[in-house]
């Protein structure tokens, strides 16, 4: 029978060993490897595909949510937790279960048997892990960077590098100081999870870093575009104007 592979990603060492220890009775888990923050989670997930990953949320580097945005396989997950109740009631929201430190033995033998039985299982829903994110950030409250995977490196950027953000489809194309990076979300998703002290929704498409417009100007009768200190211009609906002019008292 083929072992399931795990791998666990905890920055503390006790709780990794914790973890180790409890798994040793399970014959049928092989621990593949284990890592002390999120970078060297994402790598060792490619390169020894497990199919079970132990995870804490708060890391240094890369949080275990961020880890999760950027995976392009995505295993079971279990948490590992010193997350308040408030924030686990939404991860149970989306099947993925989760281990409050301290946790027992036997909660975490149920976590584990939970884990198991999905593995291999064709039923799975594919946006789990969205959801999850999704719950998990809102719980969280405003983000404060946005992370994507660019080539085989993870790439973390500060709101305040971030210009603007465009729809395309189903997608939204971030604009920051060194590129582009697309990212499967909606604008409504951003214009509820980016604090709106920073970004502001001007148009239908677009969504703005108000403190890198520098002026507006008239496009046609009844828009305006945002002039960009990188010299770009953003269109700006009627509404997005009057906003912006109270926002900026331009």
């Amino acid at each position: 029978m083929k072992k399931i592979r795990v791998l666990i990603i905890e920055d503390e060492a006790p709780a990794r060993e914790l973890i180790k220890y409890m798994l040793k009775e399970h014959t049928d888990i092989e621990v593949a490897g284990e890592c002390a923050d999120g970078f060297c989670g994402a790598r060792e997930i490619k390169e020894k595909h497990p199919d079970l990953i132990f995870l804490d949320i708060q890391m240094p580097k890369l949080t275990g949510f961020e880890l999760l945005e950027v995976l392009d396989e995505k295993p079971e997950v279990i948490f590992t937790t010193a997350f308040d109740q408030y924030a686990i009631r939404a991860f149970e929201l989306n099947a993925v279960d989760y281990l409050l430190k301290p946790f027992s033995k036997e909660r975490f033998d149920d976590a584990l048997s939970k884990a198991v039985n999905r593995i291999g299982k064709v039923t799975e829903e594919p946006a789990k892990i969205e959801k999850l994110v999704t719950a998990a950030t809102e719980a969280e409250g405003y983000l404060t960077r946005i992370v994507f995977r660019k080539g085989a490196g993870i790439k973390i950027i500060p709101l305040n590098l971030i210009s603007y953000l465009a729809a395309e489809d189903d997608y939204v194309m971030i604009y920051y100081s060194e590129g582009k990076a697309l990212k499967p979300k909606t604008m409504k998703y951003y214009e509820d999870h980016l604090p709106p002290s920073l970004f502001m929704r001007v148009h239908r498409s677009y969504m703005v870093n108000i403190e890198h417009i520098t002026r507006l100007e008239p496009y046609s009768k009844d828009n305006y575009v945002a002039v960009l200190k990188s010299g770009e211009k953003i269109p700006v609906s009627r509404t997005g104007y009057k906003m912006l002019r109270e926002k900026l008292s331009f």
